[in-house]
């Protein structure tokens, strides 16, 4: 008997190929994807931005600068978050700046988590 996992329909992702793969080409639209997809819920850009800016310089959120926050926001809410949102893999409100999960998001972070732990980098010191 068959689990759940092994069941394509269980992440199948209600967008064009295409669309996924530019949805999940970059690292900042992977992180909203990932971070929407743990809070089940609707956030801010601002909230998002914060979130990312300190995985990227690997520190705690309450550390993060306003020029490091400042960064990650603008390049969010004038690139990302519309691209993610023109495919349907997130919907966001530009006026508001709120961004909520759709039915892609978390079939598309499904995938980003596997392909995460798929990967890996070999330790070529071990291979000599």
């Amino acid at each position: 008997m068959a689990d759940a996992t092994d069941d394509p329909t269980v992440s199948a992702i209600p967008m064009e190929p295409d669309s996924a793969f530019n949805a999940i080409a970059n690292s900042r639209r992977r992180r909203v994807l990932l971070s929407l997809s743990q809070s089940h819920g609707a956030t801010t850009a601002g909230d998002l931005a914060v979130e990312i800016a300190a995985i990227e310089n690997a520190i705690d959120p309450s550390k993060i600068r306003s020029n490091e926050r400042t960064s990650v926001y603008i390049s969010l809410t004038q690139s990302h978050l519309e691209t993610l949102d023109e495919c349907g893999a997130i919907a966001f409100d530009d006026r508001s700046k709120s961004v909520s999960p759709t039915d892609a998001t978390e079939p598309l972070a499904e995938h980003i988590r596997r392909l995460q732990t798929a990967c890996y980098k070999p330790d070529l010191e071990e291979s000599q």
